[in-house]
């Protein structure tokens, strides 16, 4: 077991290494800093003190070190746009994107395993028909158009929802969270469905495909033919051998949450890190840019690095690697 979590710490640090060095490449050759913080009416003098002073003068491998230095002590420099320090706008930013995310992802993955498991039991019904239909929606339709067809019919026609921003908001700390008040978790059901019906009808049909197979195996028949009650067989035997697959599938889709939230916000105007790359995006910001990807590089390993955590607790065979 000290092995394979080793062996999967070391690929962890190894695709994080790859990612800081795409974002410095991004950092140092997209666009030119000095128009952005002095203008285009700045001298050359200005400009090439400018450069000096970034240390962009320097050579590439002693700045690409010093890039990492800095991102480790969570110093990605000064927003072109904003004219602030990028971790102050991120921070700002960053607890509305980890609060859909997390409603997301537990709704995709509750849902997705509630829903499986029922329609692997009840296979012949015709609820299971309908919901089996249903998810072909999840599957095929993409989340942009999900979302338009949300607002239109939530927030246009019947007035529930409202169809953009993050509703009221209070202070826990340091922690600014729209899931103290009545009006943010009206603003947050829309966006978090969006952003998790594809993750639910995907991890869905997987429990529901693994359980109907489980069902078959011959362990499985051995226990009914010892009397043992359905219930148990079905939520003790089956769903117990059927997690174990599942669990990284959910892990995968879990972590591209973050990611896949950028189309998301920017259909419900949510005031996540998603809206603000598209924005810095608009006006080059390429700091933000550069730490966005950084920031959900190392949000996706580590939460693909906990999954395989708990994949080795759940799969036995593991343990003895």
């Amino acid at each position: 077991m000290l092995v394979h979590v080793l062996r999967r710490l070391g690929q962890s640090v190894i695709v994080l290494l790859v990612v800081s060095f795409i974002a410095f490449v991004v950092f140092r050759y997209i666009g030119d800093p000095t128009i952005s913080l002095l203008g285009e009416d700045a001298s050359v003098q200005e400009r090439q003190a400018m450069m000096a002073s970034l240390g962009f003068d320097r050579p590439v491998a002693e700045q690409y070190l010093d890039y990492l230095r800095r991102a480790v002590q969570g110093d990605f420099g000064i927003s072109y746009r904003l004219r602030r320090p990028v971790v102050d706008v991120i921070a700002e930013r960053l607890p509305a994107t980890l609060e859909l995310a997390l409603v997301a992802a537990v709704l995709a993955v509750a849902g997705g395993i509630a829903l499986g498991v029922y329609t692997a039991i009840r296979r012949e019904s015709w609820v299971s028909r309908g919901i089996m239909s249903l998810s072909l929606v999840g599957v095929s339709l993409p989340t942009f158009l999900i979302g338009i067809g949300l607002i239109y019919l939530f927030a246009v026609e019947l007035r529930w929802l409202p169809s953009f921003g993050r509703g009221e908001t209070v202070m826990l700390g340091s922690w600014q969270t729209g899931l103290l008040t009545a009006s943010g978790w009206a603003s947050l059901i829309m966006p978090a469905f969006t952003l998790g019906f594809f993750k639910l009808t995907l991890i869905m049909r997987l429990v529901r495909a693994e359980m109907l197979e489980t069902l078959r195996a011959d362990h499985i028949r051995f226990a009914r033919a010892r009397g043992i009650p359905e219930r148990r067989i079905h939520f003790g035997y089956a769903l117990r051998n059927t997690m174990i697959p599942v669990i990284t599938i959910a892990g995968l889709q879990i972590g591209s949450l973050i990611a896949f939230a950028i189309v998301t916000e920017t259909v419900f105007q949510w005031p996540g890190v998603g809206l603000l790359f598209i924005s810095s995006i608009q006006a080059v910001d390429v700091p933000v840019i550069a730490a966005y990807l950084l920031l959900i590089a190392v949000l996706y390993v580590s939460i693909n690095f906990l999954v395989d955590l708990l994949y080795v607790l759940v799969d036995p065979r593991l343990r003895k690697r």
